[in-house]
């Protein structure tokens, strides 16, 4: 989880890519009412009648609502997890602790935190926001990050992406008590 902007689909791709051989982690895919911007959050996108159907059906372990959009997370993670599978979910900081009440000890909320300044420069390039919508965004990252849960694993983004994918690699596999 993190602030729009913190890089989180670029290291979860970094963490698909570590591990070609399929023996890492499963990256879930998430489903948004929101069209692709071809920038680099890889996700499904959905109508708003496709999304509803699905809550419907009942085909999402989680989702929910941010920033004027709708999102979701198939239920495929619950057969991953019960595989034995490290998964990783795009989630958001917002919806924690409803995810807590679901799968409990099982999970490791990691936030990607990135420097403020570069947060800002970084949705600025990215040109889906208005400058008001960025000062929004970066208000709610300092409120968000300011009531962070204790078990909570921080992992900076603020340099390269090999190195904050290699930082949430071995914070993966202490979690797990086992080496990268």
């Amino acid at each position: 989880m993190g602030a729009s902007g913190a890089g989180k689909d670029t290291l979860l791709r970094g963490c698909q890519d570590r591990f070609d051989d399929g023996q890492g982690p499963v990256v879930a895919r998430r489903y948004i009412t929101r069209q692709p911007d071809g920038g680099t959050e890889s996700h499904i996108s959905l109508s708003e009648a496709e999304f509803e159907e699905r809550v419907t059906k009942d085909a999402f372990a989680m989702h929910w609502s941010a920033n004027g959009y709708r999102y979701g997370i198939g239920r495929e993670i619950d057969l991953w997890l019960a595989q034995g599978s490290q998964v990783l979910v795009n989630g958001s900081r917002a919806y924690l602790d409803q995810t807590r009440s679901r799968y409990g000890d099982t999970l490791v909320p990691v936030l990607i935190s990135v420097d403020l300044t570069l947060l800002q420069k970084r949705l600025e390039l990215r040109g889906r926001e208005s400058a008001e919508e960025i000062e929004a965004r970066i208000r709610r990252t300092r409120e968000l990050e300011q009531h962070l849960p204790p078990d909570c694993l921080v992992v900076a983004n603020n340099g390269s992406v090999e190195e904050a994918v290699t930082t949430l690699l071995a914070a993966m596999a202490r979690t797990r008590g086992t080496s990268e």
